[in-house]
């Protein structure tokens, strides 16, 4: 015979799910936390809302993204990609596997390139980013977007933003040497469309070039 359900038994799995719920809430932020500088702890737990008592669920950040400064107040489980897309309107950054396997969300980080879907939003504190939009200078693109074009290194053109970005890092880092160098260190992004023998034309044209990236 069936054990019948009583009030109290669905009041104690109610509390049970509230429980799980929070320690699973709890970790997320302190998992978060555990990679996050002391200083930037420190803002947070000065800005903490009261309602979030017990929680970090905002956090302060200062951030300069393409040149411009930005305060802004985010869940430390934000990904840098996410920031930019969802907060600042910065969409051409792609969101393409968002685990950090297809390139497509490529940014510069202090000049380096970062996946910035594996990126925390709140690890970014002081940091200058540069994104696809911050690239060219008003109407003039950037020597790498001209080359795109130039060689038609895109097709669908959404990894178009993540190949620029991280052909640029790869010149940058000293390897675009030879087209079996640029396959390598390119390999990291992926074209489903198939248009990497332009994409390496371009990148090996802009080497060749010699202009200040």
């Amino acid at each position: 015979m069936a054990k019948k359900d009583s009030g109290k038994d669905r009041l104690d799995e109610n509390e049970l799910n509230k429980g799980r719920r929070n320690f699973l809430k709890q970790s997320s932020v302190l998992t978060a936390l555990a990679v996050t500088p002391t200083a930037l702890v420190k803002a947070a737990e000065e800005g903490l809302d009261e309602k979030a008592a017990g929680y970090f669920e905002k956090m302060a950040l200062s951030i300069e993204i393409n040149g411009v400064n930005h305060n802004l107040s985010i869940e430390p489980r934000t990904t840098l990609l996410d920031l930019m897309r969802e907060q600042l309107a910065l969409t051409g950054t792609k969101k393409g596997c968002d685990h950090g396997q297809c390139g497509a969300c490529t940014v510069h980080v202090d000049g380096n390139r970062v996946l910035s879907c594996l990126t925390l939003g709140v690890m970014m504190q002081g940091k200058k980013i540069t994104t696809i939009e911050g690239l060219a200078d008003g109407d003039k693109l950037h020597p790498m977007q001209e080359a795109f074009i130039k060689h038609d290194g895109f097709q669908c053109g959404y990894c178009t933003p993540g190949q620029i970005m991280s052909g640029i890092a790869c010149i940058r880092e000293g390897h675009a040497n030879s087209d079996e160098e640029i396959r390598e260190y390119m390999s990291g992004n992926i074209c489903r469309c198939g248009a990497y023998p332009n994409i390496v034309k371009a990148i090996a044209d802009v080497k060749k070039g010699g202009q200040k990236l």
